[in-house]
């Protein structure tokens, strides 16, 4: 089972040093990606369902990575997610493909639809409806990225015409991660999504959830091209090896370890932690 680290875009991250620092220790600790979430903007003052303090900081997804990319040479660099119904799709692919380009093929894209409307409103983005434009903007971003003469024709997003070169490294694309738990989360995983991300799970949600996710590709009109479904989940705690075999025997195929509050040296010998005591033994 393949480790990475979430949640590295904030706290202490955001400190000057920390982050590049963070990279480089996960890497050399054996841990396979690093992921990074995002909020724009968050509510001021904070109610729910925002998860963050006003003044909490927050890196952005895509810059972080590039730096972070910079800093490391074997790392797989995650979004983990960015809410893409807020994001201009060609933009956002134009980002995704440099990065995807100057880190030598180590992207995957981690997109949701987004759940904090005070969010939207002050971007300027309807809420509602945000799945359906989170499928017309995959789709115009996949068109970008891999046809011969892009284009694509929808209720939110249309273009035709243009082109968008340096194209990503992988081929057709990065990764594409699709995060949430919702039927139409995980029937859009199942349909557009090289893999499905699980936030705050423990071992029953997650076994209910895959089976969902099973149950759903059974119906789904999925491209042949994607290839299996892979399986990413954040826990809702510390774990150990033992938690983490049992995550991997429910078919998981990537734990994300949040990397927690902190000073830089705590976080340090968490990575080290488990470096030592998960990496290559799950």
């Amino acid at each position: 089972m393949k480790i990475g680290l979430c949640s590295a875009a904030g706290g202490v991250c955001t400190q000057p040093g920390v982050f590049g620092r963070v990279a480089e220790h996960a890497e050399a600790a054996g841990i396979e990606s690093l992921w990074v979430s995002e909020h724009l903007v968050v509510s001021d003052p904070r109610t729910p369902p925002s998860p963050m303090e006003p003044t909490d900081p927050i890196l952005d997804p895509v810059v972080s990575l590039a730096f972070a990319a910079a800093r490391t040479t074997t790392l797989r660099l995650g979004s983990g997610v960015i809410v893409l119904p807020l994001r201009n799709p060609l933009i956002l692919a134009k980002e995704l493909a440099s990065l995807d380009v100057l880190s030598e093929g180590r992207v995957l894209v981690g997109i949701g639809v987004g759940y904090v409307e005070t969010e939207f409103r002050a971007i300027g983005v309807p809420f509602d409806h945000r799945g359906d434009r989170t499928d017309e903007y995959l789709g115009a971003m996949r068109a970008i990225w891999t046809q011969e003469h892009p284009a694509f024709e929808g209720r939110h997003v249309a273009f035709g015409g243009v082109q968008a070169h340096p194209r990503p490294v992988q081929r057709p694309h990065p990764p594409i991660v699709v995060g949430g738990w919702t039927p139409p989360a995980l029937r859009r995983a199942a349909e557009h999504g090289n893999g499905w991300y699980g936030w705050g799970f423990d071992h029953a949600e997650t076994a209910s959830t895959i089976d969902r996710l099973r149950a759903t590709l059974q119906n789904a009109a999925r491209d042949p091209g994607l290839g299996e479904l892979e399986i990413t989940v954040t826990p809702n705690g510390d774990v150990d090896l033992d938690a983490a075999q049992r995550y991997a025997a429910l078919g998981v195929d990537r734990l994300n370890l949040q990397v927690g509050e902190g000073t830089e040296a705590d976080l340090q010998r968490f990575i080290d932690r488990i470096g030592t005591e998960i990496v290559g033994h799950v």
